[in-house]
């Protein structure tokens, strides 16, 4: 990636994807480092209120990286304007989307400015210049480096005045659907105004996602893998009814919950393997334990195999755990979690159809309800004992 300096400050802009900058501006080592968070900008097809956030916050003396998200040349005098106004412009040929946006302006953050933090902002104007300062504040005030330090959230209130229907669904359905896959209350999920520690920017580098999904995924990743989430109250702004957002809500919601949704697909395949299984060996040897106990070995094989190297695939990459232990070298210990949680399951499914047929229950449908009974149950096991011990960070 190629960087140029705009001649009023000794910030610097970086060039198009494929648009080679002038050689005489391209400086041949990084900024100093700074102790100061830098504020990152993922900006696409911006109004008036991008330069404005940037003037406000250059004005400040704060370092600010605005990635033009593929806007294309319409929008130049909006990009150039914040150049002048002092921010690093990093300039994509093609809209790639918010997430691959952030990452690259979390590498730039590391090129340009080593050992400091980020704080992610929209350009929307939906984060007031207060909330920005509070956030990056807050996250100045963490102390010394370290891999306890937590993520910073700015967490929009619950106050439903001027916040438009789809926005208020959106974020309550994503709310409830994150405590269910992270285990952590969280009232919105959506926000785009975070503080990343400097130790945690390799982590957040990795995450994958190029668009909307990668917020939501940066939050799971967080919430399973041993890195807080500290959340500030920030006033809610919608402008003209949030018409300026490029949130999709069709394509987006589905991207935004594809993580959530992967643990359940691991499920319902388990399930659909577990029931076809038993119902074959019921059927051919009328033996109700012998039947459960198999189809249930088989099953958790495949909820294992599955969870473990696609649901958790990018933890056990180059992750470790509190003993500094791989993800291949985790593969015993998870084995054996795994079998605990999958053994007291099966005991209470066996249970749990034994009590309905009892009732009078025909035994397919004794087996459906209890094992939809026993859904929450064995994911929130898995979450905690088996997959929930990582640190999440990689080493790289």
């Amino acid at each position: 990636m190629t960087i140029s300096r705009h001649p009023a400050r000794p910030r610097t802009t970086a060039a198009a994807v494929g648009t080679p900058a002038a050689p005489s501006r391209i400086p041949t080592a990084p900024l100093p480092a700074v102790a100061a968070p830098v504020v990152v900008i993922p900006a696409l097809a911006p109004d008036s209120a991008l330069p404005d956030l940037v003037r406000r916050l250059a004005g400040r003396g704060i370092e600010i990286v605005v990635v033009d998200d593929g806007s294309g040349p319409g929008y130049d005098v909006v990009f150039d304007r914040c150049a002048v106004l002092g921010a690093v412009i990093a300039r994509e040929a093609v809209n790639r989307g918010k997430g691959a946006a952030l990452r690259r302006a979390l590498a730039l953050v590391q090129d340009l400015y080593p050992g400091a933090g980020v704080v992610t902002a929209d350009a929307d104007g939906q984060h007031a210049l207060v909330d920005v300062l509070a956030v990056r504040d807050r996250l100045m005030g963490q102390g010394a480096r370290g891999p306890e330090r937590p993520l910073v959230l700015g967490v929009r209130t619950a106050e439903r005045v001027g916040v438009p229907l789809r926005s208020r669904l959106g974020n309550a359905v994503s709310a409830a659907l994150f405590r269910l896959a992270g285990g952590v209350r969280l009232a919105d999920t959506q926000t785009g105004l975070r503080g990343i520690p400097a130790e945690h920017l390799d982590w957040a580098r990795s995450l994958p996602g190029d668009r909307y999904e990668y917020e939501t995924t940066m939050l799971l990743r967080a919430a399973r893998g041993g890195i807080g989430l500290d959340s500030i109250a920030i006033r809610t702004v919608y402008l003209e009814d949030n018409a300026s957002s490029h949130f999709r809500p069709l394509r987006d919601s589905l991207r935004v919950l594809a993580p959530m949704l992967a643990f359940a697909a691991s499920g319902l395949l388990a399930f659909a393997v577990d029931t076809g299984l038993f119902v074959a060996l019921m059927a051919a040897t009328g033996l109700l334990w012998p039947s459960l106990i198999g189809a249930r070995l088989v099953s958790a094989g495949v909820n294992f195999a599955v969870n473990r190297g696609l649901v958790f695939r990018a933890r056990h990459a180059g992750a470790t755990d509190s003993e500094g232990r791989s993800g291949r070298g985790r593969m015993l210990p998870d084995l054996l979690g795994y079998a605990a949680v999958a053994a007291l399951v099966a005991l209470g499914g066996g249970l749990g159809i034994d009590a309905l047929m009892a009732l009078g229950v025909p035994v397919l449908a004794a087996k459906v309800l209890a094992d939809l009974s026993l859904f929450c149950v064995s994911y929130a096991l898995q979450r905690a004992v088996v997959f929930g011990r990582r640190t999440g960070r990689s080493g790289a």
